[in-house]
């Protein structure tokens, strides 16, 4: 039998890679790194290091949120540290890291304990994901007081171990550092104080300087010289207003702290009951559905679900009462399918609303990050995401519903949003309540171009002003050879202001001068878009005679709150949908780009928020410069050579119009008859409307020829003729042949045939 070999089984030997190098090069390299690393993040904080700055700060912001730079400078002090040697204790590098997270801890629970702390630290706000590890199980067990409390225990803890010492050396040092920024910042102060002689501002812009002003003052760019040469001032042989464009303020940032924040939360119920009462009930009318996600926005909670193939959609939609009855809610609304997705939604109103503060909605990324002067928020959707909207691409909306549903909440909304995001020298208003209780709180803001308008003739006025100022900005943009505003203000020296014009009431207006405001309306939604003039108009009374035809050809964009039937939301929006809304900002928002409405929560905006606002802009800006002729008397001119004033003389005059365009023939007797007038005051009707050309000349016998239809009248394009002074206008009594006065003198030739013109109408 063969020997079995042995084999000697080998052994080999590992040594562990060390750096043959001595303790104290070991303790420079880390001194270095710590110093880098620190010297970069507080570059990358200041973004002077680039894309890789960028990409390392958004990371930092991640882990530290916004006291990164507190941990790069905790670096840099604790390389500071390790180069002292020996002399520096393990638990001195404990009691920093300890006072660093307890640190975050405590900012992340001030600033988001009543909102999402998760989403915070997500978006590398508070403390981020270190104050959040802290926070978040503090706030569960101990609630927001008791978080408090401990983060505070612990920051006072982590002090007395770095300074080694007793907590009455610790509020010694504590009040030392607080005495120090104190002084520093009041010694800023003076500092800038006393440099105001020298036109020192801390909000004013850097502006390129060659050394010699002069030239400067007298520099133009090619563009300007031309349209210098081009349009003179007195354009038509007329004097126009020309708004002031030159840029003298800059810009101040108003803070968000001036409006309210009130903590809500809304409560939908029990959901997994809802979801199966709503597969219950369409089980029951023979339809299975599969339930999806559901989202729980402020107003309503929206339940998806998709059917089974071959059910007809109009089938469910018939269903919504019989959900309302099962779910003992009321009303329910179904999106059916709902726009981008191959589910149904049912919008079920939560037990409870959240209140949606316009704090957060101007705080938020959405509004943040918006790329227009005129971008505004609105509200909230049903999943609860922020929705923002550009005025300047609507470029004009009409906001209708009942009393009391949110109408003027959302309007000042709107004109808070404007106020946060442009000065007076960007932003002109001009404010329209003819019901006197919501806009005069605006009144001595730097944005608006004249006190606010509560007068019927005063807002006719200032709307041919803005026709007027359309023509003049359509006419530098021609001669600019520059498409709309944006582009001329992007190589104008002098920019042009935005105008927008807010009506609260639009029915007011349409009662009394209805004629007139709704030419004007499509008039300046027709061309206004291209010069930075944009319309909001809003009206409680949803009817045809309000909302008409043409200003709704012409107003595409709506927001529809809750109104009394189906047929007042199809004058606003063409559709239904706007009879189930719940009131207190629960809106239907319609745009070109959207399918559909888009249910939204508006935001809820006090008084005393306005207030604040108002108040803050005042100090901080001078008085507004106001523009007195805008409201004065206009006069525009209709295509055709037909001529409109703003103020006939006779307030009759819209009557007669109407008069004679449904009789389809003029003469005195007629509107002797229709509007129990006198001869005397029935001539002075026709005169008046033969010169503006609605009428012809008397013709013997004959009624005079009606010239123009009702259609004619209301949608005729009007331009500007000029604009005068109240003076100017008060025309003197008109003569006759023989130098008589026809105000007092009666026609002759009227009084012969007056018998034979009322038996042949007879």
């Amino acid at each position: 039998m063969a020997r079995r070999r042995k084999y000697r089984r080998r052994t080999y030997n590992y040594e562990p890679f060390e750096l043959d190098l001595h303790p104290e090069a070991k303790k420079a390299i880390f001194v270095i790194v710590l110093l880098a690393i620190g010297a970069l993040g507080i570059l990358s904080f200041f973004g002077f290091v680039g894309q890789a700055g960028r990409i390392l700060d958004n990371a930092l912001a991640v882990v530290f949120g916004s006291l990164r730079l507190v941990f790069s400078i905790s670096l840099i002090v604790l390389a500071g540290l390790a180069y002292l040697g020996k002399g520096v204790k393990i638990m001195t590098y404990v009691g920093l890291l300890l006072f660093f997270c307890s640190l975050n801890g405590f900012i992340h629970l001030l600033a988001y304990h009543d909102t999402d702390l998760i989403a915070a630290s997500q978006l590398g706000q508070g403390g981020g994901y270190v104050g959040l590890f802290l926070s978040y199980p503090l706030l569960q067990f101990t609630g927001f007081s008791g978080a408090v409390l401990i983060t505070l225990a612990l920051l006072l803890i982590s002090l007395v171990i770095v300074f080694n010492t007793s907590i009455k050396t610790v509020f010694a040092i504590i009040k030392f550092i607080g005495t120090f920024i104190y002084k520093l910042f009041k010694n800023l102060y003076e500092l800038i104080a006393s440099s105001k002689n020298k036109d020192f501002s801390p909000f004013a812009r850097k502006e390129y300087d060659d050394g010699d002003e002069d030239e400067d003052d007298d520099d133009e760019t090619e563009t300007e010289k031309e349209i210098k040469k081009t349009i003179p001032d007195n354009v038509g042989g007329r004097e126009r207003i020309v708004l002031p464009l030159k840029r003298k303020r800059a810009k101040i940032d108003i803070p968000l702290t001036l409006l309210s924040k009130r903590i809500s939360k809304a409560s939908p119920g029990d959901l997994k009951n809802n979801i199966a009462v709503i597969e219950k009930t369409f089980s029951n009318f023979g339809i299975d559905v599969e339930m999806g996600p559901y989202n729980i926005g402020p107003t309503v909670t929206q339940y998806t679900f998709k059917p089974d193939e071959g059910i007809r959609l109009s089938k469910i939609s018939s269903l919504s009462n019989n959900l309302a009855l099962a779910l003992a809610a009321h009303p329910i609304r179904i999106e059916a399918p709902i726009p981008g997705k191959s589910l149904v939604g049912i919008e079920v109103p939560n037990q409870e609303k959240a209140i949606v503060n316009l704090r957060d909605l101007l705080a938020s990324k959405e509004f943040k990050n918006r790329k227009g002067n005129l971008v505004f928020t609105l509200g909230k959707n049903v999943a609860g995401d922020v929705w923002v909207t550009d005025l300047g691409k609507m470029p004009h909306l009409l906001v209708a519903g009942a009393t009391g549903s949110g109408k003027s909440v959302c309007l000042n909304t709107i004109i808070l949003s404007l106020l946060f995001s442009n000065g007076p020298d960007d932003l002109k208003l001009i404010l329209v309540d003819p019901k006197r209780v919501e806009f005069p709180i605006y009144n001595g803001v730097p944005h608006l171009l004249t006190p606010v308008i509560t007068d019927v003739k005063k807002t006719v006025n200032s709307l041919k002003w803005a026709i007027g100022e359309m023509e003049r900005r359509l006419d530098v943009l021609s001669h600019a050879n520059k498409r709309d505003i944006n582009s001329y203000n992007a190589s104008a020296k002098e920019s042009m202001p935005y105008i927008v014009i807010v009506i609260d009431e639009l029915a007011d207006l349409m009662a009394t001068s209805g004629v007139e405001i709704e030419a004007c309306i499509i008039r300046l939604a027709q061309l206004a878009r291209a010069v930075g003039i944009h319309l909001i108009v809003a009206t409680q009374r949803p009817s045809v005679d309000v909302i008409t035809g043409l200003i709704k050809a012409n107003i595409i964009n709506r927001v529809a709150f809750s109104v009394g039937s189906a047929v007042d939301s199809r004058t606003i929006l063409d559709t239904g949908g706007a009879e189930k809304l719940l009131g207190q900002g629960d809106m239907l928002f319609l745009t070109p780009e959207l399918s559909k409405p888009k249910r939204l929560q508006g935001a809820f905006v006090t008084e005393a928020d306005v207030t604040n606002v108002v108040k803050f802009i005042k100090q901080n800006y001078s008085a507004p410069e106001y523009q007195n002729e805008i409201v004065e008397k206009q006069k525009v001119k209709m295509a055709g050579g037909i001529t409109i004033d703003a103020d006939d003389g006779d307030p009759l005059l819209e009557d007669a119009i109407d008069t004679i365009m449904n009789a389809g023939k003029a003469s005195a007797s007629l509107l002797q008859r229709r509007l129990s007038v006198g001869y005397a005051r029935a001539a002075r009707l026709l005169d008046i409307l033969e010169e503006q050309g609605v009428i012809g000349p008397a013709d013997g016998a004959k009624p005079r020829e009606v010239l123009m239809r009702k259609e004619d009248l209301t949608s005729i394009e009007m331009a500007t003729e000029q604009l005068h002074n109240q003076n100017d206008y008060e025309e003197a009594p008109k003569k006759n042949e023989n130098n008589e006065d026809t105000e007092n003198v009666i026609d002759k030739y009227d009084i012969e045939n007056y018998d034979d013109e009322k038996d042949e109408e007879d």
